[in-house]
């Protein structure tokens, strides 16, 4: 009678795969509280300790840390030594271990989890009885993901009838899994001790992720993508789709990019149009509509086939407005019914609702070859009460009202940055430029190209100008107000420029670049 170890945490499928198991013939011997719900179910099973003949002890601690548990799964069947052994000791094989882990990363999620809660979730015995299982899955089947029960009954159906060519690509398959998920687990016991001791960049770093879905290409087709995720749920997985056809990795992308300019807004009604992941029109507005129309007035011809993210919840009549433009995908906090009816006529446009958080002390990874950068995530933008007017005319209640949307906005355009503001709303971006005065003529040159009038608007700057060419070339433009960080070895002449077109100009002290 082949031998099956049950022994999970997450008990999701558990007595369909156990009795399963047990209409098959097998002898099912488990643990604590999984034996309970076991023989809840009136399924038969023996404890751990009748294998091993030793009881369960320090609370649980203990229990599957026994040669008899690890004998029976290492045991090579092909290898006469081994087999004389287990005979000689009177140890029992072990064909199948199905073992899920405490539920560590939930526990120390918890806001009110002390560390003692925390550490009680370490798991010992179950890494071990996986990975026991899994080096040794030329013999044994080890599951460690409950979605995976019914293929492992189909499996075992299968080898009865004689089927079994692909058996053992299959273990080999769940094997693999196992490795994966217990790198993961260490890894987010690991990244909880440092972040106990404050230490955000540890000498040695796992990154583990769980891969959320495959795509259907990646930035171009023929490339291979798939889409990660830190756990289940999180960030951009967490978002629920209510139309549309499968989001793609340069949607995502996108996403990314659009939820990003509206976070610095918070509630206030926020409407951004993102194109190859930066703005290329972002306002503010008194409902999700007129921050939309701004928005889109910057400029509708990018706006074609743009993703859109707004802060707020779309009725009915900002969905008919936006319904009219060719549009990607849409995320919103919330859609009412006839907002979601409306957008739905769209067959292929991506309608998505909630709000995509990052997690706790999360890091922002760049690959380069052979390894990746760190760093924290971007810092909110400074108080404008930290702000220094640096020129003799200080910005009027107007101007400094545009220029703290400025600050908000340039922050989301790829540098080198320039925006230009009027109203709560962009009228010209220059974006991703390589130097900082062909940010300023293209954010200009745009704004003119759309019949935008540039006179008395304000100019956002993500970096210091190096030179007082671009703000020459501002005052050309009829900008009244610059907001930028300040630190150039020639501010001095940068600043004098600005006194001389009368402009106002605020140093912040926080440059904003995003690469």
């Amino acid at each position: 009678m082949p031998v099956a170890l049950l022994s999970v945490s997450d008990k999701s499928g558990l007595v369909d795969f156990a009795r399963g198991l047990n209409e098959r013939g097998w002898d099912l011997v488990s643990t604590g509280g999984t034996a309970k719900a076991l023989r809840d179910a009136t399924i038969p099973v023996r404890d751990i300790s009748d294998l091993t003949g030793f009881p369960e002890m320090l609370d649980g601690r203990v229990k599957t840390l026994h040669p008899v548990v690890h004998g029976g799964l290492l045991a090579r069947r092909s290898e006469s030594t081994h087999m004389q052994a287990i005979e000689s000791h009177s140890i029992p094989l072990i064909d199948l271990v199905a073992v899920n882990l405490y539920p560590f990363r939930e526990t120390a999620a918890k806001a009110n989890a002390s560390d003692e809660d925390v550490i009680e979730q370490i798991d010992i015995g179950g890494p071990a009885m996986l990975r026991s299982a899994a080096k040794n899955f030329d013999s044994v089947t080890v599951v460690c993901d409950p979605t995976d029960y019914p293929k492992v009954l189909e499996a075992i159906d299968a080898e009865t009838a004689g089927n079994n060519a692909n058996t053992l690509q299959f273990r080999r398959r769940l094997a693999s899994k196992v490795y994966e998920h217990t790198a993961s687990y260490d890894s987010a016991i690991s990244q909880w001790f440092a972040e106990k001791r404050g230490d955000i960049f540890p000498e040695d770093v796992t990154v583990s992720f769980a891969r959320a879905q495959s795509l259907r290409y990646g930035e171009n087709p023929g490339q291979k993508a798939a889409f990660y995720t830190e756990y289940k749920g999180a960030g951009l997985a967490g978002l629920k789709q209510l139309g549309g056809k499968e989001l793609s990795f340069n949607n995502l992308l996108d996403l990314e990019g659009a939820l990003m300019a509206t976070d610095a807004f918070g509630d206030e009604p926020c409407c951004a149009i993102i194109k190859h992941t930066t703005p290329c029109g972002l306002a503010v507005g008194k409902t999700a509509l007129e921050a939309y129309q701004k928005a889109l007035a910057c400029d509708p011809v990018s706006a074609f086939g743009s993703i859109i993210s707004l802060s707020v919840p779309v009725d009915a009549e900002t969905a008919e407005v936006i319904s009219s433009l060719f549009v990607e995908c849409i995320v919103a906090p919330e859609f009412d019914e006839a907002a979601i009816e409306i957008l739905s006529r769209k067959k292929n446009l991506r309608v998505l609702a909630g709000r995509a958080e990052w997690g706790k002390n999360a890091l922002d990874y760049k690959r380069v070859r052979g390894g990746f950068l760190a760093q924290e995530r971007p810092l909110p933008p400074v108080d404008p009460t930290e702000w220094q007017v640096v020129t003799r005319r200080s910005p009027t209640a107007e101007e400094h009202a545009n220029m703290a949307f400025a600050w908000k906005g340039v922050a989301t355009v790829k540098s080198n940055a320039i925006i230009l503001v009027q109203n709560g709303a962009t009228i010209g971006i220059g974006a991703g430029q390589m130097s900082r005065v062909d940010a300023s003529f293209l954010a200009t040159h745009k704004a003119k190209s759309i019949g935008h009038e540039t006179q008395g608007s304000v100019l956002g700057s993500d970096a210091f100008f190096p030179f007082r060419d671009g703000v020459d070339q501002a005052a050309q433009a009829g900008v009244t107000a610059i907001i930028q960080p300040g630190g150039s070895v020639r501010d001095a002449e940068v600043i004098e420029a600005a006194n001389e077109h009368n402009i106002a100009m605020v140093f912040t002290g926080q440059r904003q670049f995003r690469h």
